[in-house]
């Protein structure tokens, strides 16, 4: 992916357009580098995703009721999307400028405010189907 700075709109533009396989396959090359570059730039999405591999595994141990462990992985998954767009968030502040000003603080707060109560809903479902 081209990582060159797109000099007016026509250009940003362009980058959207197109239909069908090709769009998506584009999609889902976007999808794939935004994955590594989680992986690479950030500790706390390393961390989650580790903590979600072996949740995910656990789920199969724990229970044999397939409802049970789809309630026990979506919280994971939702969890790492939740992580992906704070650190988008986080990253975009930090684009924009690296002074400290409250706007930039409150929406970094947001996005680590909606990480805590992704990982606490983790913590309960699996508190709920494991403990009834």
């Amino acid at each position: 992916m081209n990582s060159e700075p797109v000099d007016d709109i026509a250009d940003a533009t362009g980058l959207k357009s197109g239909s069908g396989p090709a769009r998506l396959l584009k999609a889902l090359g976007y999808s794939v580098s935004g994955f590594a570059a989680a992986w690479r730039h950030e500790a706390a999405f390393r961390q989650l995703a580790s903590l979600g591999a072996v949740l995910f595994v656990a789920a199969f141990f724990v229970t044999d009721v397939p409802l049970e462990r789809a309630i026990l992985i979506a919280p994971i998954l939702l969890s790492l999307a939740i992580e992906l767009i704070n650190s988008a968030i986080e990253a975009t502040v930090d684009r924009i400028s690296l002074e400290l000003h409250p706007l930039s603080k409150r929406a970094k707060d947001l996005g680590s405010a909606a990480q805590l109560m992704a990982l606490l809903s983790i913590a309960l479902v699996w508190l709920l189907v494991l403990c009834g």
